[in-house]
């Protein structure tokens, strides 16, 4: 079964320094209809303003991943850690037992825009931890890039979750398939430009739910990149 999520149908939270596109229910917006798919529980587009950021705030017993499409993202968490987040970079943060952390846009006059997004641990109460990777264009033109997955295999980040995130970039005569386990689900996000998957047209923003499917397939991209997210049922 394939179900289209249109950009335009999810929820939005614009706060002035945040513009917001929730993809799954998040914060004041709630819907019954769409509060998750299998373990994937949160995909939030956010764009925000230079020179702000979200405080120190904690988490707990959950995987979230950033993904960065433009500017940088300054991250600082109650572990230590303080790195930048740039375009291309796959940065994982188990909240597990509880973590705190910030994120702020320091450049002036560009705005950061990027995912991000909410898997459920395989358990409650990990050791917090974190872990960013780097993964250049190359690796990801005109196929499906593995950036994160529970063994790590392929040079991806480790997932404390049974979840695996793919990342594709397509123009004009590329395209990609990928076999999927019927038995588990699969979540497409299109973070940008056109691409067709299993023969529709999706549009920046836009997203595919996939269960009980064989296959996937991507052509016909334009300026495409997308996330494809292997699920527990």
């Amino acid at each position: 079964m394939i179900t289209l999520r249109r950009s335009q149908d999810r929820g939005q939270a614009d706060h002035g320094w945040l513009n917001s596109f929730h993809t799954f229910s998040f914060a004041e917006y709630q819907d019954p209809a769409h509060m998750g798919f299998g373990n994937l529980r949160v995909i939030n587009e956010d764009r925000i303003a230079p020179g702000t950021g979200f405080g120190t705030h904690g988490h707990r017993d959950m995987e979230i991943v950033s993904y960065v499409l433009e500017g940088e993202l300054a991250h600082r968490d109650s572990m230590g850690n303080g790195e930048a987040i740039r375009p291309g970079d796959v940065q994982r943060m188990t909240a597990g037992s509880g973590v705190r952390h910030s994120e702020f846009n320091h450049a002036e006059g560009q705005t950061t825009h990027f995912l991000q997004i909410w898997i459920l641990p395989d358990r409650r109460d990990l050791p917090p931890g974190y872990e960013q990777k780097a993964f250049p264009a190359e690796e990801k033109r005109g196929r499906l890039r593995l950036v994160a997955a529970p063994d790590g295999r392929d040079g991806a980040v480790t997932l404390n979750a049974d979840a695996a995130i793919r990342v594709g970039l397509f123009d004009g005569l590329e395209s990609a398939e990928l076999a999927l386990d019927p038995r588990r689900k699969a979540w497409v996000h299109l973070a940008r430009g056109q691409l067709t998957v299993n023969g529709e047209v999706l549009h920046a923003g836009d997203a595919m739910a996939l269960a009980g499917e064989h296959q996937l397939s991507l052509s016909n991209g334009s300026g495409a990149e997308v996330l494809v997210f292997d699920l527990a049922a």
